[in-house]
């Protein structure tokens, strides 16, 4: 993706429904996808008003109109189920400001597409997690989005990114790299090798089930990590669940598993001394608690029996995900360091191998809060 000059921020900006004086524009967040900035307008006697101006990836996500379809009709959607519930829909989801064609995203003169927020008012995302009431906040959030799209009908979004979450394929994908090794790097992970072909029917688990119908089809969010939940200043709840970039057809069990793959963990995600890293149950209990809960009754039986399965689930696939990735030579994740994508495929890894010898406790939590 080429540069963002002053000219091109200025073009995109006088294309939106911009009201005031700019008086700050800033690059914003800690994103790694799209290019964020936060643009400050002074409108006279009514004060500052902040809006988020962002350049979607189009090397990620290859239609971005229709994720903006997605985008636009989950957020009308829950706008009207928040005004239902007397909730504030200005802060409780995202609002698209549109162009002044009245489009929910721009064209630019290189062919780049961009759109924009309103900004969510005295609320905090986190990068990690600082207080445990926090990740509880997070699960009652993630399951309030389930609670309230109930009634979404899930196939009519379009698929952002192509079998995203499809663990068979990944699973696929890994075998292909192995036969094909063009880094020369299978043989000093043999190891890593034998443990994911030794889970291999993790990939076909929860797929199944929605094959045969014990697991419904939802609309999901599938990258619920902690930092896309907002956080009220003042109240300490999680108001808002953000970057909508990846919601589609999906399983809530995944949403619930990615969150604690992610969150639950004692130690971050390329931690290379795999003796801190594990499944803490305190954690897993605290967001399962707050995931039922906001989800209102809206989860089936058997979604609630899975919720185990999908966390060991996910944590499965991300640890396939990367040690393909490493296999090809890095070119999907961004890494920092030689062997980056190793550290991260066995610290998920070691995640399944912690749930795999805490499985009974697991399954207890999650009994004791359904």
């Amino acid at each position: 993706m080429q540069e963002i000059t002053k000219e091109r921020l200025k073009e995109v900006r006088e294309n939106f429904q911009f009201e005031g004086t700019l008086i700050y524009e800033g690059l914003y967040g800690s994103g790694h996808i799209n290019d964020t900035f936060l643009l400050v307008y002074e409108i006279a006697e009514m004060g500052q008003i902040k809006v988020i101006l962002q350049r979607m990836n189009n090397e990620v996500f290859l239609k971005p109109v229709e994720l903006m379809e997605n985008i636009v009709g989950v957020t009308t959607y829950l706008r009207e189920r928040i005004i239902e519930h007397g909730g504030n829909p200005e802060r409780e989801t995202l609002n698209v400001i549109p162009t002044i064609s009245e489009q929910p995203y721009y064209v630019d003169s290189e062919g780049d597409y961009w759109r924009s927020y309103k900004y969510i008012t005295d609320a905090t995302s986190y990068d990690v997690v600082e207080k445990p009431e926090h990740f509880y906040e997070s699960a009652v959030a993630f399951g309030n989005f389930q609670y309230l799209l109930d009634g979404y009908q899930a196939d009519t979004l379009h698929e952002t990114i192509k079998g995203f979450h499809d663990t068979r394929a990944r699973v696929v994908a890994l075998k292909r790299a192995i036969e094909s090794d063009i880094m020369g790097r299978a043989a000093f992970v043999q190891n890593e090798i034998a443990f994911a072909l030794e889970r291999e029917e993790l990939g076909n688990y929860l797929g199944e089930l929605l094959l045969i119908g014990d697991l419904p089809l939802r609309v999901t969010h599938n990258d619920t990590k902690f930092n896309n939940i907002m956080i009220d200043n003042k109240t300490g709840h999680g108001i808002c669940v953000i970057d909508l970039d990846t919601v589609m057809p999906g399983l809530a069990v995944n949403d619930f598993g990615d969150a604690i793959r992610f969150g639950a963990s004692t130690a971050v995600e390329d931690e290379q001394d795999l003796t801190k890293v594990a499944c803490d149950m305190e954690l897993f209990a605290l967001f399962t608690k707050g995931f039922i809960k906001g989800c209102g009754g809206k989860l089936t039986p058997q979604e609630i029996e899975s919720l185990p399965m999908g966390a060991k689930v996910m944590t499965y696939e991300c640890g396939v995900r990367f040690l393909t990735d490493y296999l090809q030579g890095d070119i999907y994740f961004k890494t920092h360091r030689e062997g980056h994508n190793l550290d991260r495929c066995r610290t998920q890894f070691k995640l399944v191998e912690d749930m795999e010898a805490k499985w009974e406790i697991m399954q207890e939590i999650v009994k004791k809060y359904s």
